[in-house]
């Protein structure tokens, strides 16, 4: 598995682009975070920490401490995969619950707090968090998850139909239509199968 090509965020929700940062998107497996090097990468494209924060942990950490953390992020993405999988396709009722200890453990973990500040024309509060170790990296993965659980209907919830594509999405669209991770790439080798089924129908 490589992973030299940019990371996907086509999910159109943050949980779902955590478990697509392993994908077959073409023909090759591709995952994202198959070291610690890669967890931090991946989390610097998400957005989700930082960048000061993300280079003073990779500094302060210990060796093989990223690529211990990755590999409980692995875990973490394996078991949430498949309770998506296990689940997607129809609204979540509250007896999961108890399938997703894993996640309030972890979420049990989180040293955040909310901070007053300046906003718009006032006063705002915000979040914000203590990174107070490299294992704290995990936290916004899952915050991202607890959100998907809570606020996705998770019958929007769908798995790309290219034919080798393992990309899942949240299908916000009108009328929920949407079929393909991208129309740019799944989407567009569609209609082009689609087309050469068409002439060779017609000889």
């Amino acid at each position: 598995m490589t992973r030299s090509a940019p990371a996907l965020f086509v999910a159109d929700a943050p949980g779902l682009d955590f478990l697509n940062s392993i994908a077959t998107p073409v023909d090759a497996p591709v995952d994202w975070i198959a070291d610690g090097d890669g967890l931090v990468d991946w989390l610097a494209q998400a957005g989700w920490v930082p960048a000061e924060v993300l280079a003073d942990l990779r500094e302060r950490a210990m060796p093989g401490e990223l690529d211990r953390l990755a590999d409980q992020a692995r875990s973490l993405r394996d078991w949430f995969a498949a309770f998506v999988r296990a689940h997607m396709g129809r609204p979540l009722a509250p007896e999961v619950l108890s399938d997703l200890e894993p996640l309030n453990r972890l979420l049990s973990r989180d040293d955040g707090f909310i901070e007053v500040t300046a906003g718009d024309g006032g006063l705002a509060f915000v979040r914000r968090r203590r990174w107070s170790s490299p294992a704290s990296l995990l936290l916004p993965i899952g915050e991202a998850m607890a959100r998907l659980v809570t606020g996705e209907d998770f019958s929007h919830v769908k798995a790309c139909e290219g034919p080798s594509c393992t990309l899942l999405f949240a299908d916000h669209t009108r009328g929920r239509a949407r079929r393909w991770c991208s129309m740019a790439s799944c989407g567009n080798r569609a209609k082009q199968a689609a087309h050469r089924e068409r002439v060779k129908a017609r000889g």
